[in-house]
């Protein structure tokens, strides 16, 4: 869809108007409400209208202009006669002209510099969907965290429940002299513990809310909730490295602002060049004034005006000579400029192969961590429950039941933290791989 200016004010106005409603977010509701009133987004759609006034500035500059003038002078005290002496004189001069100037040939200056803003206007929509990248890139990760750490909450309260149910049995046989006192005392521990691995989990998931609806630009996290992700549609074909890269380097906005402003630079270039190219502009104008004299007759107003009217016509030649270098070394600061958008899109590139091969690793990882966890969490909840049955009937001691339950708790968070993972790395590679 093609930004004009109106679309973009608009868009800006209803982004800044539009207020949250308290429902249950969807991903991809966070994105497009992460988009539409993001800072960073708004502030590129600015850029971008004010790119469409600088193509219109640069149209007006084929533009003739038209200018009036008006001058009115007084002069009093003694000065020169015609007779050579000097006498007290009161003059009084009113004047009026009418210029027109039309460039007929400007060195070609005019024409880069609309190109040059033209060109800019497609920079500038790939800034847009950049900044609008940043932000869902940014969404994706913070929404990911919000519920990893809501799954770890529940997993510290299955601990919390497993250590629960163990005091009960403790004071249990406690009650019944089967375990001596020290055995209760340390279930309780365990309790503490786990209550305030409750408590700290807790706290980490307001936390991650909190850095969610700041990248949403909402107020607060009152009545705020996620939806969970299903993790069926998240396990698509891992694309290969190298194959995302080469999507990316054809699709990615950022990689291709930094091309286009390589090519900026070389409009720049032209545009100092043409400092060398001669220019020929016509002119024409209309004038009038009336003079008057104390001490000597003079004729009215408009007989003065009609007498003195006056026309003009002519061409003006503009020849540079010599300008001190200023042309020369303009072309060679926008050469290093683009020398420096060079540089630039070399250093995005090579930032963008480190991002998609950390990511192919990072995402193989975690799904063969979280393959490999399947089948741990559950061989460790099995072994939780032998060790249940056998401390319940007096085979196994307290340390050891401690012991089974903590590696149940350990490998069921690896199992949180590996799916999160593996989701996160598949997101940012198909968000990488996407072709537009």
């Amino acid at each position: 869809m093609k930004i004009t200016g109106i679309s973009i004010l608009s868009a800006l106005l209803i982004s800044a108007a539009l207020p949250a409603k308290a429902e249950t977010w969807s991903l991809d509701s966070c994105i497009n409400y992460a988009i539409d009133h993001n800072l960073d987004v708004r502030s590129a759609l600015i850029e971008r209208y004010k790119g469409d006034l600088n193509v219109t500035e640069a149209k007006d500059r084929f533009l003739p202009t038209l200018s009036a003038s008006a001058a009115q002078s007084w002069s009093f005290g003694r000065g020169l006669t015609s007779e050579n002496t000097y006498a007290n004189r009161n003059t009084s001069s009113t004047g009026f002209n009418v210029s027109f100037s039309l460039p007929i040939f400007q060195g070609l200056s005019a024409l880069w510099q609309l190109r040059q803003a033209q060109a800019n206007i497609h920079t500038l929509d790939l800034r847009v969907e950049n900044a609008k990248d940043d932000v869902t890139l940014g969404v994706i990760a913070y929404y990911l965290q919000v519920l990893y750490s809501r799954e770890i909450v529940s997993v510290r309260k299955e601990e919390l429940r497993l250590a629960q149910t163990q005091l009960e049995r403790q004071q249990i046989l406690f009650e019944g002299d089967k375990v001596p006192e020290v055995d209760v005392l340390q279930a309780k521990s365990q309790v503490a513990s786990s209550q305030v691995a409750v408590v700290n989990a807790e706290n980490d998931y307001s936390l991650a809310l909190v850095d969610l609806t700041r990248a949403l630009e909402l107020k607060g996290t009152e009545d705020f909730d996620v939806e969970p992700i299903d993790l069926d549609g998240e396990l698509p074909r891992l694309a290969s490295a190298d194959e995302v890269y080469k999507n990316a380097l054809n699709n990615n906005s950022g990689i291709l602002a930094a091309r286009s402003s390589v090519g900026l630079a070389d409009h720049a270039i032209s545009i100092a060049k043409t400092g060398y190219i001669p220019k020929l502009s016509f002119n024409a104008g209309l004038g009038s004034n009336y003079y008057t004299m104390s001490g000597m007759p003079s004729n009215s107003f408009g007989r003065q005006m009609r007498d003195n009217f006056s026309k003009s016509l002519g061409f003006s030649l503009n020849v540079p000579i010599f300008d001190a270098f200023n042309t020369r070394n303009q072309i060679r600061q926008a050469r290093a400029q683009k020398l420096s958008a060079e540089l630039e899109l070399e250093r995005q590139e090579s930032n963008l192969l480190k991002t998609i091969r950390q990511a192919h690793s990072q995402a193989e990882g975690a799904e063969a961590q979280y393959r490999a966890g399947e089948t741990a969490v559950t061989s460790a909840k099995a072994a939780l429950d032998a060790m249940t049955e056998k401390f319940t009937y007096g085979r196994a001691n307290a340390t050891e039941w401690e012991q089974a339950r903590s590696n149940y708790i350990t490998t069921l968070s690896q199992q949180v933290q590996a799916k999160y993972e593996m989701i996160l790395r598949n997101r940012i590679l198909n968000f990488y791989n996407k072709v537009r």
